[in-house]
């Protein structure tokens, strides 16, 4: 294989909008890459025989396609660029060779001088990316980034290794997808952890922006799929803390709405481990409001009620008054409750709501993906359905609603 020599390299942003780019490897490298290049716009085709958690969720929402065996000769065909991920060095020879036979770029994971391109250590504030590649040291490339990209996110300039580390463990909310709105705080905290535990909802752009060396524990919890269970959740932000690791618990929302940050809370505390707490924008009323949709307008409602529906209405294990909820005149935002629709719907109007209501289904809010379906309570379940909206998505029940359509009116009116 090619050993470049010591050139510096051209630095290029790539525009990889609908192009395809091949991942080949399932496991912690290609969980780090594949959401950067997805937020690219990239067309992805990921080869290997298994995959993280985080990367099978994405798999099943239909954002990146599986392959689910080793690498091939032929792979590399028809991409404009490859990663080479796998943690057998034989496989990324073969595939760097292959790619630069087409003349494909391709980022070697385990050999940086054998790499015909590196990955950078990337990061971005609104309008602005940074990307350093130092080299191709991947801890010095992200300590730069680090200094770059909090001095332009709020002002500081010392790099993560410089500052005072907090003690513990830090129960994050990372808001509800767009990684803009995590808090402030939140960033801080997360660019000194040593040790990140990140749900499924949380902000995972973030985590590409993690230095090497800090360890991501991927406790995303795939519906109906493969989970890390809450009591092993717990066991390890004990262990690693009394280890003497700074641990961040990232989770979507906000860690105290339906984000069972009380139960980690607890667990720590029993420990004597001390904790942190950063709220964050919870989904409840921030996905309403990125739909233009206010959870409560003066004449309209004066209420709302947040509602988990993991199990649907009639079900032993619900403690939720169905009937005091169809009765209410308030708002109602339903959690978890896209594939339990009809059963919403049919309880409510049972119940007495009209079956008239105004209902808006949001599914990734916030999101650049972000999509939409309005309807009423007696059509909602076949009109989601027919849009092939999935979870994660928000549900809002209420004249609440109607505000957002006239809302969007009125914006309308006012384009020249």
């Amino acid at each position: 294989m090619t050993q470049w020599g010591e050139m510096a390299p051209y630095l290029l942003g790539l525009r990889l909008d609908g192009r395809r780019v091949l991942v080949v490897g399932g496991g912690r490298v290609a969980q780090r890459r594949v959401p950067a290049l997805l937020d690219a716009g990239a067309s992805i085709t990921l080869v290997s025989p298994s995959v993280t958690p985080a990367l099978d969720d994405l798999i099943a929402d239909g954002r990146v396609v599986w392959e689910r065996r080793p690498y091939q000769p032929g792979d590399c065909d028809g991409a404009w660029l490859v990663h080479a991920c796998t943690s057998n060095r034989d496989a990324n020879i073969a595939i760097a060779a292959e790619a630069e036979a087409k003349r494909i770029w391709c980022v070697r994971a385990d050999d940086k001088d054998a790499s015909a391109a590196w990955t950078p250590a990337s990061g971005r504030v609104d309008e602005v990316s940074v990307a350093i590649t130092a080299g191709g040291d991947p801890r010095r490339a992200a300590g730069i980034r680090d200094a770059v990209v909090s001095a332009l996110r709020d002002g500081t300039v010392d790099a993560r290794r410089h500052r005072t580390k907090p003690v513990g463990v830090a129960l994050v909310g990372g808001g509800p997808g767009d990684p803009g709105l995590i808090s402030v705080r939140g960033r801080q905290l997360l660019s000194q952890a040593d040790v990140v535990v990140a749900d499924r909802l949380a902000p995972r752009s973030l985590l590409d922006e993690l230095p090497p060396d800090v360890e991501l524990i991927d406790a995303a919890k795939v519906p109906y799929g493969r989970f890390l269970s809450q009591e092993r959740i717990n066991e390890l932000l004990v262990e690693h803390a009394k280890a003497g690791r700074f641990v961040v618990r990232l989770k979507g929302g906000d860690p105290f709405v339906f984000g069972r940050g009380g139960e980690e809370m607890i667990a720590c505390a029993k420990a004597g481990v001390p904790v942190i707490v950063v709220p964050g924008i919870t989904s409840a009323v921030a996905v309403p409001a990125a739909a233009g949709v206010p959870v409560t307008h003066r004449g309209v409602s004066q209420d709302f009620h947040v509602v988990s529906v993991h199990v649907p209405p009639g079900h032993p294990e619900s403690s939720v008054d169905w009937k005091g909820l169809a009765r209410s005149q308030g708002t109602l935002i339903l959690l978890m409750a896209v594939e339990r629709l009809a059963e919403i719907a049919e309880t409510l109007q049972g119940d007495g709501r009209s079956p008239e209501t105004p209902v808006m289904v949001v599914q990734d809010g916030t999101l650049p993906t972000q999509r939409t379906v309005i309807a009423t309570l007696s059509t909602v379940a076949e009109r989601v359905t027919a849009a092939g909206l999935r979870p994660p998505a928000i549900v809002i029940v209420g004249d609440v609603v109607g505000v957002g359509q006239e809302i969007e009116m009125v914006r309308a009116e006012r384009v020249p």
